[in-house]
């Protein structure tokens, strides 16, 4: 004889959960549903139990599970996006301007004898012997201004149009097309804010440089070149980092579906995707760095070098400017030949390595951190 199942329903005071130790973690008011299943006879006197279900209210649900990492993000005001930005773009440049100016100075055409060198280390130790302790850190406030707003912007664009762009190509799934795409309007909006900024600081990390400080430096620019030549390199440097952003993007996403595929907030997987990203994308596009290099410095003995034509091929009389992408690649070749498009590829890759992990692990271990906090304040408002 089958005995029927029952379901009791019961609303709980803040008494009764205190007297109750099964349900002491239930709420005052929250509803409690217990259904127990029936005891049916089988065949050979054996009884079967079936399932026992207790169902809690959906606020003490609520209470015990864990935020979604990567659906934290998306309930987050853009400030979160462009504060974490900020903060990772500052640190990722501070912390690598060393090796920074080491790259400057080994994608010179025509270096100075005094600063021709043969690694990252030697040069560092060079730098400092001969010219201070300080200098490689010269023109680092110009970038610390820049970087802030540049990367603001560059990371709150690129969480948007992702999401964006990936629910209308490849809707619930990550699409590399979107993260791409993404990765390259971004791009647009960090090197408008950054070009200038990136101007002063080449020009302050050279070999006898001339300014005194930063502002000696833009005052400098503005009265002999004028204010143009703030962007004299700024079609150089999207073309350069429209493709490094594309490969960076794509590649940090892919490896994140490798090594974090539940896309929890794991620094480990950040900082590894984000250094092999950097280093890939790095050395791709290392040519266009060394135009954009000497579009940005107009290095003086390169120009002179041009002027009484001791470069390969025939002097182009005197040349007060460098100008244009194609101006560059001229230049470049003529005075260091296809091995001068790699002029300071190992600086420019160890640069970029800890460059990027430092970025995306400062930038992701933010976003958590802020809209947690988000996820935890408005919890405790409901």
């Amino acid at each position: 004889m089958e005995a029927d199942g029952f379901v009791r329903r019961r609303r709980m005071t803040a008494e009764t959960s205190g007297n109750d130790p099964g349900v002491a973690g239930a709420s005052a008011g929250a509803e409690v549903r217990c259904i127990v299943g029936s005891l049916t006879p089988r065949v050979g006197g054996e009884t079967e139990l079936q399932t026992v279900h207790f169902v809690l209210g959906a606020q003490d649900q609520t209470e015990d599970c864990e935020p979604d990492y990567e659906g934290l993000p998306q309930g987050a005001s853009t400030s979160t996006h462009m504060l974490a930005g900020a903060v990772a773009g500052i640190m990722e440049h501070c912390l690598m301007f060393p090796i920074d100016c080491v790259k400057t100075r080994m994608q010179s055409l025509q270096p100075d004898p005094a600063a021709r060198y043969r690694n990252v280390m030697d040069a560092l130790r060079r730098i400092v012997t001969t010219e201070g302790i300080w200098r490689p850190m010269r023109g680092l406030n110009a970038t610390a201004v820049g970087a802030g707003p540049a990367h603001a912007l560059y990371f709150a664009c690129y969480e948007k149009l992702k999401k964006t762009l990936s629910d209308v190509i490849h809707p619930g799934a990550n699409s590399h097309l979107a993260n791409g795409t993404a990765g390259c309007v971004a791009t647009l909006l960090h090197d408008a804010v950054m070009n200038p900024a990136e101007v002063v600081k080449q020009r302050m990390q050279m070999y006898n440089s001339p300014y005194r400080g930063v502002l000696d430096c833009v005052r400098a620019v503005w009265q002999k070149e004028g204010p143009a030549a703030f962007y004299r390199s700024y079609t150089t440097q999207l073309t350069m980092n429209v493709p490094f952003q594309a490969i960076h993007f794509m590649t940090y996403e892919y490896l994140q579906e490798l090594l974090n595929p539940h896309r929890q907030y794991n620094p480990s997987s950040h900082v590894v995707s984000g250094a092999m990203a950097g280093a890939i994308a790095a050395a791709a596009t290392t040519p266009l760095d060394v135009c954009k290099t000497l579009l940005n410095t107009q290095e003086s003995l390169a120009l002179s070098s041009l002027s009484s034509g001791k470069g390969q091929g025939q002097g182009q009389g005197a040349h007060r400017h460098i100008s244009g992408l194609a101006h560059a690649f001229r230049t470049v070749y003529r005075l260091g030949g296809l091995q001068g498009f790699f002029k300071g590829v190992q600086a420019r890759v160890i640069y970029q390595m800890p460059s990027t992990a430092i970025s995306w692990s400062v930038y992701e271990f933010f976003k958590y951190g802020l809209t947690k906090h988000q996820h935890d304040k408005r919890r405790g408002e409901d």
